[in-house]
């Protein structure tokens, strides 16, 4: 199935190929406006560059051939430089059927041809919860590697845990000195926030520390540098990489609260991964990678022994790979990472890191190196750079315990779905087990929903309340039009699809369909763009094109039997699509609302 574009364009090649000797296969085309008669527009100014041409004359010849090559262009008129063509209502009513015979209409099979492409999102610290942040991050991971496969490429969805580093130490020295043996179970708490509890915790204690040393004549610089937890957290970290049995097995025990408490979350969110790395594995081989760009002097070390690499000619500047005590950065686990995924994924045509916006330098330097090691797959890497979400009161700071906890908002946001859907009496005859399921799912598609229906690129304020309203863009408009469709449904006869002759419709149901074909090449774009928000945005158009039909056309009521079918398989069709659509954001659609 094409859209109605990609169907007139192989023509349109031969055409100008036979007449005027030129191979142009791309062609700008649009909705006709409404004060010309026409389905689609032909841009023919966009051609004028390639054929020395009056634009009405080029337009005729054009609009000629068309209605000869197919049966279904009825006719055409030219105004200026626009070729309008009017297409034949039997057409439309054939491509519907067409769309209701693939199953799964606009998602491709998977193509070995096209290798593997990795897809990787959340990748948190193990020193506290998952909050706000993490949820786009997570959404828009998710979403994507969905999309990219819709579009037939295999994907392997993936995260790097970061399970250590001096950020990990802190919470493991603050729970030493002030946990006093508690643990999760103990305390009835998840283990992500027990743990990040003692990372605010240390950071309470640290300021302190600071504040003493600094009114003894220290400077800020000096009291942040020998502040004694500081320092404990600092030895921390260097007996984890010497392998001290003790310090290791607090870093297992206390990890292993987290992680529990990580996969409630990413149930309850409804994100899934394939492969998980952790960098406690993978910075040693990027310590074996540092050393062979040492060997190769493409890196170098300093007097203090620590080791960099000089990115001045690229226009960047000196990157630090080693600390002159031998300890990583985060660039030694992302550089040994990425090895270790291609070694794992050797058909690997393509890698996405779903990471906000303020590690974009961080990346256009690991991309850097890695093509200077010499990898050719480093050219198929590409950081997915997002916009932060923004609250009412400020940006989120999660040492200071100043987050929007996940697993809060999850709540909060089905509480608030069920407020909304009281107030508008919506659940009449549902049980309480059945209308709690509902509000979870329209309070999640609505996160979800507001999250991914803008740009990536885009830094978003988020607000609940807004996010559930059943009216305008938003998730739950789209789940409520979803459940009203499938009343139709439920009303309806069985549909014989075979007596559906028709050979007229209405505007609106063209309309709906010329929207239908364009699904597949929506998908496309938005794999190739790594964007959602083309779903997103996608389904609330088809959501509005319905809604119109709905209220404007009869479809249960509509006496005749063949036209009283074909809405309701036109019906039947939107909602596939929608479901379909939804589901590539991760958003379910309720059968009844």
């Amino acid at each position: 199935m094409k859209a109605l574009s990609d169907q007139l364009s192989p023509a349109l090649t031969s055409f100008l190929a036979a007449s005027y000797t030129i191979d142009i296969t791309e062609f700008e085309f649009q909705q006709t406006r409404k004060e010309f008669e026409g389905d689609i527009t032909l841009v023919v100014f966009s051609l004028l560059r390639y054929i020395k041409a009056n634009p009405v004359v080029l337009g005729n010849e054009i609009g000629a051939y068309l209605v000869s090559e197919f049966t279904w262009v009825n006719d055409f008129n030219v105004v200026k430089g626009f070729l309008n063509l009017s297409i034949a209502d039997d057409f439309y009513v054939a491509q519907l059927h067409q769309i209701a015979a693939i199953p799964n209409f606009g998602h491709l099979a998977i193509n070995p041809e096209k290798g593997v492409a990795l897809v990787e999102y959340s990748s948190p610290n193990t020193n506290k919860p998952l909050h706000l942040g993490h949820i786009r991050n997570n959404l828009l991971g998710y979403s994507v590697a969905k999309i990219i496969e819709a579009s037939g490429k295999k994907v392997v969805k993936t995260q790097i845990i970061n399970d250590r580093g001096i950020h990990i130490c802190k919470s493991m020295v603050a729970w030493q000195k002030f946990g006093k043996g508690t643990t999760p179970a103990s305390e009835g708490i998840k283990g992500d926030k027990f743990v990040g509890n003692y990372y605010v915790r240390f950071d309470q204690e640290y300021k302190k520390e600071i504040h003493a040393l600094m009114t003894n004549g220290s400077s800020e610089d000096e009291a942040k540098a020998n502040a004694p937890l500081f320092q404990e957290a600092q030895a921390m970290l260097r007996d984890w990489e010497a392998g001290e049995p003790a310090v290791v097995d607090l870093w297992k025990t206390m990890n292993a609260w987290v992680y529990k408490g990580f996969e409630v979350t990413y149930t309850n969110l409804g994100v899934t991964f394939d492969s998980l790395y952790y960098e406690s594995e993978t910075y040693l081989l990027g310590k074996a990678l540092i050393e062979e760009g040492i060997q190769k002097n493409i890196f170098f070390k300093k007097e203090d022994g620590s080791v960099w690499i000089d990115l001045t000619e690229d226009g960047l500047d000196e990157k630090l790979l080693l600390r002159s005590d031998g300890t990583a950065v985060y660039m030694t686990q992302d550089l040994g990472t990425a090895l270790q995924r291609f070694r794992d994924n050797p058909s690997m045509q393509g890698m996405v890191y779903t990471v906000g916006n303020e590690q974009d330098y961080h990346f256009k330097v690991l991309f850097l190196i890695l093509q200077k090691l010499g990898y050719s797959w480093a050219d198929a890497l590409h950081h997915l750079s997002y916009g932060m979400v923004d609250l009412p009161q400020g940006k989120m700071k999660s040492r200071e315990g100043t987050v929007v906890d996940a697993d809060d908002l999850m709540v909060e946001m089905s509480k608030t779905a069920a407020s909304i859907a009281k107030d508008l009496g919506k659940l009449e005859g549902m049980s309480e087990e059945d209308k709690a399921s509902l509000y979870h799912t329209i309070g999640l598609g609505a996160l979800k929903y507001f999250i991914l229906k803008v740009d990536p690129k885009k830094r978003i304020l988020f607000d609940p309340e807004s996010s559930v309203d059943f009216a305008g863009n938003t998730g739950p408009f789209i789940q409520y039009t979803y459940a009203r469709i499938q009343s139709i449904l439920r009303k309806a006869d069985a549909i014989d699809s075979t007596s559906i002759a028709l050979t007229s419709i209405e505007e609106k149901e063209k309309e709906i369909i010329k929207y239908l074909m364009e699904y597949p090449n929506v998908i496309q774009q938005a794999a190739a763009q790594y964007s959602p928000a083309l779903i997103a945005n996608y389904s609330y158009d088809l959501v509005k094109l319905f809604n119109s039909f709905y209220q404007n056309i009869s479809i249960l009521g509509e006496e005749d039997q063949l036209r009283k079918n074909f809405r309701v398989l036109l019906s039947q069709q939107v909602s596939k699509v929608l479901k379909q659509s939804t589901g590539l954001l991760g958003i379910d659609v309720p059968e009844r609302m």
